[in-house]
């Protein structure tokens, strides 16, 4: 198994806490992660029919089953269990005693949140990181590396991204749609999700979105609002401050995985990605995924911004530090130019207290050592 940053945090958590509640997308590792750290705990999982119709029909006689604690996975399929858990946890607070998780970030943190406040640790996990992929050996090449993408599954196996992206997007993402909402027209569905891949890094508009696609914005928004629930896609908030700035404060689009971006974009060969004229938003797609997992899989809150004023000076990622942030350019091209430095020294001016540090990340080999803003290669990700 590779070492998964989180997993120092998660035993943490469950040595503090009762339950401990783990998100994220389906094939993220979640179960392997739980069942590594936890080898001694029973496992259960609802997505077994029987096991389900069981904890549906009869939570308490379900629960009494593995009183003494358990890895109960897939949770929200069960979700009236989190509220009978806590009157166990409460009669019994031992720490570590039931590991939830789940796949549907919002319709389970829902019942987390009502049922299991102030009881439950919550900690999310993503596919891996760049760091996490170094494990396994020297990175690949960039082209590579994004098509490939990062789902455990298709590196534990060498299996063909092109195949394997393509049944993960039928099985699980159309699947997990049927059961949270009624997505009966899947053509016209899986175009809209190609267009939020055509449409990453850019600011996000729910009407021309919901346009292309031949749906109304209501719609529209209901669907992005499942891919979120689903763990397929993020928003990445502007920062502003309200001081009369005229700042942008539409979010962007990204997916969690990059590797999935690519695949609804048709790349299936490593040579087509450094000539799809959307390289950019996949190189931006998979620096801002990637540093994402760096806070998420230490346990941090995953609050990162980026900066964008009306004239259109752009700082493509802000990640913070105490009240003040890191900058981060994020350049696909492998040759360093003057315009890639332009939004950090728009945003150092206008916002000199607000900076921590700020430099260029590019899809270079190696990095540059600059006066005012050092430039680093993608693959320093891997060991930051």
């Amino acid at each position: 198994m590779v070492p998964r940053t989180l997993a120092p945090i998660l035993l943490q958590r469950a040595a503090q806490y009762p339950v401990v509640t783990l998100t994220g997308p389906r094939q993220s590792g979640k179960t392997t992660l739980c069942r590594a750290v936890f080898p001694d705990k029973r496992y259960v999982s609802l997505e077994d029919p029987d096991m389900r119709r069981f904890a549906v029909e009869d939570p308490r006689g379900f629960l009494e089953s593995v009183r003494d604690g358990a890895i109960l996975d897939e949770i929200q399929r069960a979700p009236e269990l989190p509220s009978y858990i806590q009157g166990m946890v409460d009669a019994d607070p031992r720490p570590g005693r039931f590991v939830l998780t789940g796949s549907q970030q919002f319709e389970l943190m829902r019942h987390v949140s009502q049922s299991l406040a102030g009881r439950s640790a919550v900690l999310r996990l993503l596919p891996f990181s760049l760091a996490e992929l170094a494990s396994l050996g020297p990175l690949r090449d960039l082209p590579a590396t994004i098509r490939t993408g990062f789902l455990p599954r298709i590196h534990d196996r060498g299996l063909d991204p092109g195949i394997a992206l393509g049944d993960y997007f039928v099985t699980y993402v159309e699947r997990d749609l049927r059961e949270l909402a009624a997505v009966h027209d899947l053509q016209r569905f899986e175009r809209f999700v190609r267009l939020c891949a055509g449409r990453v890094g850019q600011l996000l508009n729910l009407s021309s979105l919901g346009n292309d696609a031949g749906i109304s914005h209501a719609t529209a928004r209901a669907w992005l609002d499942l891919l979120q629930t689903c763990n397929i896609v993020f928003l990445l908030p502007p920062w502003f401050v309200n001081a009369g700035k005229r700042l942008i404060r539409s979010p962007k689009l990204y997916f969690h995985d990059v590797g999935l971006m690519a695949w609804l974009l048709g790349l299936r060969t490593d040579e087509q990605v450094p000539r799809d004229p959307l390289i950019g938003a996949l190189f931006e797609n998979l620096v801002v995924a990637d540093v994402l997992k760096r806070q998420l899989h230490r346990g941090l809150p995953g609050d990162l911004h980026f900066f964008r004023d009306a004239s259109g000076n752009e700082v493509d990622l802000l990640l913070p530090e105490g009240t003040r942030f890191h900058a981060i350019e994020i350049k696909a091209g492998q040759t360093v130019h003057p315009d890639y430095f332009r939004g950090l020294k728009t945003f150092a001016s206008a916002f000199p207290e607000k900076i921590a540090s700020g430099g260029v990340l590019f899809g270079g080999a190696a990095g540059q050592s600059r006066s005012d803003w050092p430039v680093s290669s993608w693959r320093a990700l891997a060991a930051a």
